[in-house]
């Protein structure tokens, strides 16, 4: 009998990389409605006392919601239902509304909610946009009446949206009670297009400001860039007719002015990098808005183009400046370490020359040294053969002591010079 196959192995995190592409699944919406919308700018934020505001609000609704934070909710609090989102630097709130009244702004969604608990939200608005959605059916819309009723008469942001399944309408504009205006209006979007759309022409909004927050940024490092510049090109100048004194203080000034640049490079490296993150979901989901012109109209791949792509060039330029010159400093600070290297080993070549000739003359003062103690110990050795040959002498042997000194004498000084030489040999060897 063949056993039964034994069960495969789940990866710890399949179900987890599975589920994120469900995740923040757009809402099913319907015309008429009204809602409102706040991102608020928290990344340092307790996302756990962020997470016990809205579980307080669910519980003053009747719903009970677990303690354990998550990034994402969509919740039906009866009067109005609540949208919450979690991103890295900032949160999403959207609480939407059915119905609306015949002047689309009259009336917001948000004042479905208790005010006390909107006091009470952490984090500093990036975005606070009240939203009508309306359904338009066959009519054409009367833009300047709409831009005169709704939008205080400004020049309109418009085009036809879900290949011209209904026209979005907005200014960009904050208005005196701090919320911006974005108009819907619906031909034939089904509940999930709708939930889709809207989602998207908010994150326009909420991404576009975010990728904004590098601007200031930039144009705070531009003046330091060019300061720093200008020093660099005078350490340069000053490199090229430097004599070795002056090195140091050079390398000192050059170490210095590459330690703010990286310095600066370390607090900016973030922002830069998610403004470009953030620009290209702007152009991601305007190119899923799917416009088409209105005659006379800005689109909003027009207006937020025209306006955000300056923008963010001058953030790409100031990094790319950065990072040049960061490249620049570390060069010119490598050339002139190596010109002190250079200086150095001169200096200790000169101190080995220095010791070379104190070696030869230890040597010369060596061998001078070696040939008087010959000659000592010769002198010294040839009067104790005198004084020997004498006392032979009165002891009558027959010897001459002068004789006696006068033959011994070669006869030391050869066998001194060669024990001194012995050991020299012997003390040369054990010293390599």
């Amino acid at each position: 009998m063949t056993p039964p196959p034994q069960p495969l192995s789940d990866h710890p995190l399949r179900v987890v990389l599975n589920d994120e592409v469900h995740a923040r699944p757009p809402e099913a919406l319907r015309a008429p409605l009204r809602a409102s919308f706040l991102a608020l700018y928290c990344p340092d934020g307790d996302r756990r006392a962020e997470w016990a505001h809205i579980v307080a609000l669910a519980a003053q609704h009747g719903v009970a919601l677990e303690a354990t934070p998550r990034s994402h909710l969509s919740l039906d609090l009866g009067t109005f239902r609540l949208r919450f989102e979690r991103h890295s630097e900032f949160a999403r709130y959207k609480f939407i509304v059915t119905g609306a009244d015949t002047d689309a702004f009259a009336h917001t969604a948000l004042e479905a909610v208790p005010q006390d608990w909107l006091t009470g939200l952490g984090g500093r608005v990036m975005v606070a946009t009240h939203v009508a959605v309306l359904s338009l059916g066959d009519a054409t819309p009367d833009y300047d009446d709409i831009a005169n009723r709704h939008f205080g008469g400004n020049a309109l942001i418009a085009s036809e949206v879900g290949d011209r399944a209904a026209i979005a309408i907005t200014d960009l504009r904050i208005r005196a009670d701090g919320f911006g205006r974005l108009l819907l209006l619906d031909r034939a979007l089904t509940v999930r297009q709708m939930g889709r759309m809207l989602q998207r022409l908010l994150e326009i909004d909420s991404y576009r400001m975010m990728a904004l927050l590098a601007l200031p940024v930039a144009r705070e490092l531009g003046p330091l860039l060019t300061q720093w510049e200008a020093e660099l090109a005078a350490i340069t100048a000053a490199l090229t007719g430097a004599r070795e004194e002056d090195e140091p203080g050079l390398l000192e000034r050059l170490t210095h002015l590459g330690a703010a640049i990286e310095n600066r490079i370390a607090m900016n490296d973030f922002r830069f990098g998610a403004a470009s993150a953030y620009y290209g979901l702007v152009q991601q989901r305007i190119a899923e808005l799917r416009e088409v012109r209105i005659h006379g109209l800005q689109t909003f791949n027009d207006f937020i183009e025209r306006r955000l792509a300056p923008a963010m060039n001058t953030c790409r330029t100031m990094e790319q400046r950065q990072e040049s010159l960061s490249a620049r400093a570390a060069r010119a600070n490598q050339l002139l370490a190596t010109r002190v290297d250079i200086s150095h080993e001169r200096q200790n070549q000169k101190v080995l020359e220095s010791m070379d000739r104190r070696a030869s003359l230890q040597l010369h003062l060596q061998q001078t040294v070696e040939g008087l103690s010959v000659a000592a110990v010769t002198y010294y050795a040839a009067g104790l053969v005198g004084y020997c040959a004498k006392a032979l002498k009165a002891a009558g042997v027959h010897i001459d002591p002068e004789i006696t000194i006068g033959l011994a004498i070669p006869v030391i000084a050869l066998v001194t010079a060669l024990g001194v030489r012995k050991i020299r040999r012997m003390v040369s060897r054990a010293g390599h």
